[in-house]
């Protein structure tokens, strides 16, 4: 968190407490932007503002608007290790949950001697009076509390609605029980579905008082409840760190706490352990569970010189770690950061929900006071008119429009984060419906960007496995990755590589030295040719030429002066990258592979994988160009890529997609960032977005939907105040268990569409 000094512009995020719906964090976004340069968006399933505050403006300014609106408001506190794995409670949800059961405890009675007559006894109607007024006082004492907090700063919410229609249903009983004939000896009421008048004041509305303060009561526990639900991912995220790390100190392990790792720290890393964090292995060799950060179940081997990310989990050897990254820097950090920034913001369609919300209330208290009006003027029944105008206030609740697009929002980028995929924002995923086309960067993307040995092919009197121990041999003294994949092709087959002598490098031609008493050269044909007067037979001639015709790099051999064979390496494509262009295929989306390599090579890798388009030659600073053609042919572009030199185009496209196994510059252009270096997590990172949406237009359909029906309803007295209480109720909890549908969101990397 920033400190409050006033500096340059900056970001900061607020935690605001003692808003109840939607038009609350309306009220609150508006005073804030009512600040010189100050940009505020308020966030009400979350309780957050996310603040632009420019420069001469300081945190505690921010603070002060909030609380001269009526609400809290403090910097979010940075999260400490729990001293036990005690979960803590929700003081909200505690609250809530008390005031629940011990007003449904004293309301149940109040309602079934309403309904049911056999059990209305002498003087039942003074006994339900005993057992509401606790009810309406105190179990709807948070209801009433905002409404006046609300009332004194000249606002009215959606409290406004529920407490005056809780007061006005408790304030007609009493004035009917002392003043009118409700509380003579022998009153008998009957219930029906919809509402009749009375002659007189015979008849009292304790049960829709009690019931509707359970409803809602009721419905704002489920719903406290499914919002920390939904921000349970993200929460376990941020608690998996590592509470200590074994650090190396003059060769001994000093277990300290995980605050004190520094960058340059060496520290172990047992099996079973997680890794303390971001580092470099420098002893070792094991394999990692990275399913928290990737999701992905599969260990993944790691050896001297590989990155391991914190918290994920050392299930093989010992391993030595030096730390580079720690705190607030380390990837699991920037994933929570990532998200939360992302839960914070609105999308596009939520903003015109919440114009709707902001206005509501004041216009759904001008129509119960029209429909009390209007029903005594034609009718002169004043209990029915009072009647249609508490079912008016209490139906009309614009809770549900508030909770429709940011519930969903916080879990489906919860569940991504669980899956290893980072949407930056809401407005991403307006995006992802529209895109079209989808312009895949081969390197590192649809392929794994490491040169591997594919082939070996030998003279006539030379075995295999002779020519790739001298091979191998010769180039594990070479720094290049071609002479890397070799020697390493060479170990995977199980040979046991010779020591060379005598080894010596021409830049950009080949190597040479001795092995096993024998002369070895390796590199390119031209220069075998030319310099050793190598010359290859026939056979070895059309191999090579076939092989380099389908986009593969060639290695010529000679021994001692007499060509013994080829080794052929390539780039190899990343396992699933066909059923993943089959996958984009299936949601719409045209493939089209970008890359600067030649295009013999681009081809062979899109004919592999399934890619009709080939974009090929294209220089680094040329890739954005390449995506704004397509975009100026009407497409709709997303961009796949992992290098700095992807960085300009992924922030061209309509929606930029980075590897998260890329550099920082990719990450930061990017709109989503996939955390797993798989091409099937750009299938998930579609479906998952899409199905969000579709989540939120659901959702915001019912709510409006909701409202459009029932308050015509109400206001032609067919609605019964104590069913409008339970359906206002639950339609705030069918948006929030609707939203939680996306917990069960499941990766399918063999492309399913969403």
């Amino acid at each position: 968190m920033p400190g409050t000094a006033v500096g340059a512009e900056r970001e900061v995020d607020l935690a605001i407490s003692g808003m109840t719906c939607s038009s609350c964090a309306m009220r609150i976004e508006k005073k804030l932007n009512r600040m010189p340069g100050v940009e505020a968006t308020v966030n009400y399933a979350t309780e957050k503002a996310h603040v632009l505050l420019p420069e001469g403006v300081s945190v505690e300014d921010a603070i002060a608007v909030v609380e001269a609106t009526g609400y809290q408001a403090t910097p979010p506190q940075e999260p400490t290790a729990a001293v036990d794995d005690e979960p803590e409670v929700d003081p909200e949800v505690a609250d809530l949950r008390q005031r629940l059961l011990v007003s449904a405890a004293l309301a149940i009675p109040v309602v079934l001697l309403a309904m049911v007559p056999p059990l209305q006894f002498t003087y039942w109607q003074w006994a339900s009076l005993t057992l509401a007024a606790p009810v309406v006082v105190w179990g709807a004492w948070p209801f009433h509390r905002a409404a006046w907090i609300n009332a004194r700063h000249g606002a009215a919410t959606m409290d406004t609605l529920v407490s005056l229609g809780v007061i006005a249903a408790f304030l007609w009983s009493l004035y009917a029980l002392f003043l009118g004939g409700a509380g003579e000896p022998g009153m008998t009421m009957t219930f029906s579905l919809l509402p009749h008048g009375e002659e007189g004041t015979a008849e009292i509305y304790l049960e829709v008082a009690a019931a509707v303060t359970v409803f809602i009561l009721l419905g704002r526990y489920l719903e406290a409840r499914a919002k920390n639900r939904s921000g349970a991912a993200l929460r376990a995220l941020a608690e998996q760190g590592a509470r200590e790390a074994s650090i190396l100190r003059d060769d001994a392990e000093v277990r300290v706490p995980i605050e004190q790792v520094a960058v340059g720290d060496r520290f172990v890393v047992r099996p079973g352990e997680k890794v303390a964090t971001d580092g470099v292995v420098v002893e070792g060799a094991s394999a990692i569970d990275t399913s928290l950060v990737t999701g992905e179940p599969i260990p993944v081997d790691v050896r001297t010189g590989d990155a391991v990310t914190g918290a994920t989990v050392n299930v093989g050897g010992r391993l030595v770690v030096e730390a580079t990254r720690v705190g607030a820097d380390t990837q699991l950090a920037q994933i929570a950061r990532l998200v939360e920034q992302a839960q914070s913001g609105k999308a596009p369609v939520q903003r015109l929900a919440d114009r709707v919300a902001g206005v509501f209330v004041p216009i759904v208290m001008g129509l119960a006071l029209v429909t009390l009006i209007g029903w005594i003027v034609l009718t002169g029944d004043v209990q029915m008119a009072f009647t249609a105008a508490v079912a008016v206030l209490i139906i009309a609740c614009p809770c549900a429009l508030g909770l429709a697009t940011p519930t969903a929002l916080l879990v489906g980028t919860g569940r991504g984060a669980q899956l290893g995929i980072l949407i930056k924002g809401p407005q991403v995923l307006e995006s992802t419906r529209r895109v079209d086309t989808i312009v895949l960067d081969k390197t590192g993307t649809v392929t794994t960007g490491r040169m591997a040995l594919i082939e070996v092919v030998t003279a006539h009197d030379v075995s295999d496995d002779d020519l790739l121990r001298w091979a191998g041999a010769l180039e594990d003294a070479s720094e290049h990755p071609i002479g890397r994949a070799v020697a390493e092709g060479a170990r995977e087959r199980g040979i046991t590589l010779p020591t060379v002598e005598d080894f010596s490098s021409t830049q950009g031609r080949g190597v040479q030295g001795v092995v096993e008493g024998r002369a070895l050269v390796a590199g390119r044909p031209a220069w075998l040719a030319e310099e050793w007067s190598v010359t290859e037979p026939g056979h070895l001639a059309d191999a090579r030429a076939g092989r380099e015709a389908e986009g593969r790099t060639v290695i010529s051999i000679a021994v001692d002066g007499r060509a013994a064979g080829i080794v052929v390496v390539s780039d190899t494509v990343k396992p699933g990258s066909r059923e993943s262009v089959a996958a984009l295929r299936s949601l719409g989306l045209t493939p089209v592979l970008l890359t600067g390599d030649h295009r013999r090579a681009a081809e062979r890798v899109a004919h592999e994988v399934g890619i009709d388009e080939v974009i090929a030659d294209v220089l680094p600073a040329d890739k954005a160009d390449a995506v704004a053609e397509r975009q100026a042919r009407g497409d709709v572009v997303a961009m796949v890529g992992d290098g700095v030199n992807d960085a300009a185009a992924l922030a061209r496209a309509d929606l930029g997609m980075a590897m998260g196994t890329g550099t920082d510059v990719a990450i930061e252009a990017s709109d989503i960032t996939l955390v797993r270096s798989d091409l099937g997590a750009v299938v998930d990172g579609i479906r998952l977005s899409r199905r969000t949406l579709a989540i939120i237009k659901g959702n915001l359909f019912w709510a409006f939907a909701y409202n459009v029906a029932a308050i015509p309803l109400a206001m032609a007295g067919l609605l019964n105040p104590m069913i409008a209480g339970a359906a206002m109720a639950f339609s705030s909890v069918f948006v929030v268990t609707n939203s939680l549908r996306l917990r069960g969101f499941r990766s399918a990397s063999a492309a399913r569409p969403a």
